[in-house]
């Protein structure tokens, strides 16, 4: 499920107030577990952010095939 609460919302909201964010942009934790004792995802974003996740995680996506293929590592 995509909406509510996620597995790590108490670590965004850490992040969100360290970073001082406040009602605009958003905080996007992924975990990723080889055990799949912690994996999961959590997100605290405004409304827009939200909406936009999608491009901007295909973006993020584009970016790592770029380096991936370039070797960066």
């Amino acid at each position: 499920m995509t909406m509510g609460p996620g597995k790590h919302d108490d670590l965004c909201t850490y992040v969100r107030e360290q970073l001082g964010l406040g009602d605009l942009g958003g905080v996007m934790l992924l975990v990723f577990d080889p055990k799949q004792e912690h994996s999961g995802f959590s997100c605290q974003a405004d409304y827009i952010t939200t909406i936009a996740l999608p491009e901007i995680l295909e973006s993020v996506a584009q970016q790592i095939r770029e380096d991936r293929e370039k070797g960066v590592t």
